[in-house]
């Protein structure tokens, strides 16, 4: 498996990515925004963490129109396996790989804590080596990373199984921690190509990481699903 990691001005989460997804087995490379084509033979493409751009204008609307994104919306188009994490999700919302958009934390704050989440489903090429209903505790770092979509948007999601994971607590139950619509703290396109989620699996992949091991069991799922 190789898996290009995109790096844009202001990514601060590609170097981590590429150890996580490099430890998990997949054969990694690095590309820049200013690339026109992916590595050849790429098998995954990995949007990472961080704040590119600077956050300008809002979170991803620069980095969209970014050389790369053309040739990551042709891969995608394709059948390519997309995979967005936190910036990377705003970034795919920017660019219209998924439907909806990222707003302000409910509280107006910068959230940086360990979350909870529930997988919802593994009917899809990311998540099926985890249990439908199982529990997972990856960090979450951010200021816009409130999911909103209208009604009709996120009753879309939920009759096409979009859904692919919610914010709990550690017993299952729905939590609101930042205000998303429908607790959704990650989700996929109709073709099950392009999956996005804003919590950060990269930071608890080692039993060193403060927020503990999910993270490996997750990014071996995106691998080997």
């Amino acid at each position: 498996m190789t898996a290009a990691i995109i790096s844009f001005p202001g990514t601060n989460c590609d170097r981590d990515t590429l150890w996580a997804f490099d430890e998990a087995g997949a054969k990694c490379v690095l590309a820049r925004h200013t690339e026109r084509e992916l590595p050849a033979k790429c098998d995954l493409v990995v949007v990472p963490g961080g704040f590119s751009y600077g956050d300008y204008l809002r979170c991803g609307a620069i980095a969209k129109v970014s050389p790369i994104m053309a040739a990551i919306r042709n891969f995608a188009a394709k059948g390519g396996r997309v995979f967005g994490i936190c910036n990377g999700f705003q970034i795919l919302l920017e660019a219209g790989l998924l439907p909806g958009a990222m707003v302000r934390n409910e509280k107006l704050r910068f959230i940086s804590r360990d979350a909870f989440l529930k997988v919802e489903n593994t009917k899809n090429p990311f998540l099926s080596k985890l249990k439908t209903g199982q529990i997972l505790s990856l960090p979450i770092a951010h200021a816009e990373g409130n999911y909103a979509a209208d009604a009709d948007t996120v009753k879309e999601l939920q009759d096409s199984e979009q859904i692919l994971l919610t914010y709990c607590d550690k017993e299952g139950k729905a939590e609101n921690i930042n205000g998303s619509s429908a607790f959704i703290a990650g989700i996929c396109n109709k073709a099950r190509n392009v999956f996005a989620l804003m919590p950060h699996p990269e930071r608890a992949c080692h039993k060193r990481h403060a927020g503990g091991i999910d993270g490996a069991a997750f990014i071996k799922s995106v691998l080997e699903s």
